[in-house]
């Protein structure tokens, strides 16, 4: 039965680490994809991310609510295997990997760009792979030791990067060069227009890829040793902590004379707008620039990589667990780590690793998983939907305010950014998103017709063990 034996974790993690956790997730490549997000929402980039704050809200209620109903590790797994069928949850876990797993690569060449760039080392890209392997290695190694380290340098890394981000927003602010003229073009994109849509519209979909984050909390909330109705303050204060901090930073780069970078292309910043914008400034100015590169790259991408890092490890143990992959996936180490799913997750991030490096493959696929992101919302916002109407008399403990009309408005807002999600993308895109796609189809025919058939997925529920 789930959770019991050997693949029962422990209850050992605060409700600050979780927080830190989720957080650190969300709050990701503020430093390196800054030029990005401003290229999509230009210097209105702070106000789109106030407003997809307010969009995201929603969805994560619904998460608060859900989360303490299953107090276990699976998540979108379980959500939807009760609130539809098993095959639907199989479906958005898989949807949600899509986002998860490319992080780890992407995060850890991030990391490793940035130091090349602040060395003045010669790109060698032989060399940047080794050494991203060496991190990746390294990652692995500590998520195999006990949850609480990880949760110490969660926390740690992730209140320097906030600090680093916020004082570098007020340095702009007070510099001379920030100034209320830098807005006035306010909704400047490189978004393509699509279907008549303002492409500033466009580039606010995409601004869901730095928000997925919050729902590596049901992933944790296993192992938390708080009371479980708690989980929700980690949930919806990681995106309101996230949102805040991303709307000031954009402010305060928004006011600065970035424009001409931006209209450059990406050559002229490498990725690294604020980085960039501080070391055309010069003097100090230089010293400044590695002291932010320190927390808005090193600490704010590491924290990143770690949160979901821990959160697909937890994902593939629960789905070892209720019999959507070999119970090998459940087995755990003697600090009560995935021993399997810490394997795999190596072995995968180092093949992206590669595919990042070699071609279009991994690039291509990282446009895409915001959208599946976005599909796992609006399927767990269906499930929501459902286990409310079919079992009434199950009590979370957490209000959700607004009750079916939140669930329905979070469905509506998950699908509409799923829809923004697609527009603009590349053949490329689609292919490899396909490719991933057809992985998970053979997975789950698998399943299907030999796994299944033996053994039955079982999830438990407020009303004990039930088979699916």
């Amino acid at each position: 039965m789930p959770g019991t034996g050997e693949t029962k974790l422990n209850r050992s993690l605060k409700l600050i680490y979780v927080y830190a956790i989720a957080t650190g997730a969300i709050f990701t490549f503020i430093g390196y994809w800054d030029s990005i997000f401003y290229e999509y929402c230009g210097s209105g980039t702070f106000l789109a991310f106030l407003l997809m704050t307010l969009l995201i809200l929603p969805i994560a209620f619904v998460y608060c609510e859900m989360a303490p109903l299953f107090p276990e590790a699976g998540g979108e797994l379980i959500y939807n295997t009760v609130g539809i069928n098993k095959h639907f949850g199989f479906l958005s876990a898989w949807l949600i990997m899509a986002a998860w797993i490319a992080v780890p690569p992407a995060a850890v060449m991030a990391i490793v760009q940035w130091i090349f760039h602040i060395t003045g080392l010669t790109q060698n890209f032989n060399i940047i792979e080794i050494v991203a392997a060496i991190l990746l290695v390294g990652y692995f190694i500590l998520s195999l030791q006990n949850v609480e380290i990880a949760g110490k340098l969660q926390l740690v890394m992730l209140g320097l990067a906030i600090v680093g981000c916020i004082v570098a927003s007020i340095a702009f602010m007070c510099s001379g060069s920030w100034s209320f003229s830098n807005f006035s073009n306010f909704f400047y994109s490189q978004a393509k227009a699509s279907l008549g849509i303002n492409p500033w519209i466009i580039g606010l979909g995409f601004l869901i890829t730095p928000f997925f984050g919050f729902e590596t909390v049901p992933q944790m909330i296993e192992e938390g040793n708080f009371p479980i109705t708690d989980s929700n303050k980690a949930i919806w204060g990681s995106v309101v902590t996230c949102g805040i901090i991303y709307g000031f930073f954009f402010l305060g780069i928004g006011g600065m004379p970035v424009q001409a970078l931006i209209e450059e292309g990406g050559a002229a910043t490498g990725g690294f707008l604020a980085i960039t914008m501080m070391e055309q400034l010069g003097g100090g100015w230089r010293i400044g620039a590695v002291l932010f590169g320190i927390a808005a790259i090193l600490c704010a991408i590491g924290t990143c990589l770690l949160g979901f890092w821990l959160s697909t490890v937890r994902l593939l143990y629960a789905m070892g667990r209720s019999n959507f992959l070999p119970e090998s996936f459940a087995k755990l180490n003697k600090h009560k780590q995935p021993i399997l799913p810490n394997v795999l997750l190596l072995i995968v991030s180092i093949v992206f690793l590669v595919l990042q490096n070699s071609g279009t493959f991994m690039n291509d696929f990282f446009n895409l998983m915001a959208f599946g992101c976005a599909c796992a919302y609006a399927i767990t916002m269906v499930a929501a939907i459902r286990i409310h109407s079919g079992h009434p008399d199950w009590k979370s403990g957490y209000r959700l305010k607004g009750g079916s009309f939140t669930r329905w408005l979070s469905l509506i807002i998950a699908v509409v950014i799923a829809f923004f999600c697609t527009l603009g993308q590349g053949i490329g895109s689609w292919i490899s998103f396909a490719v991933y796609m057809g992985i998970g189809i053979l997975l789950w025919l698998w399943m299907v017709l030999v796994k299944w058939k033996k053994t039955r997925v079982v999830i438990n529920t407020p009303d004990g063990p039930t088979e699916y």
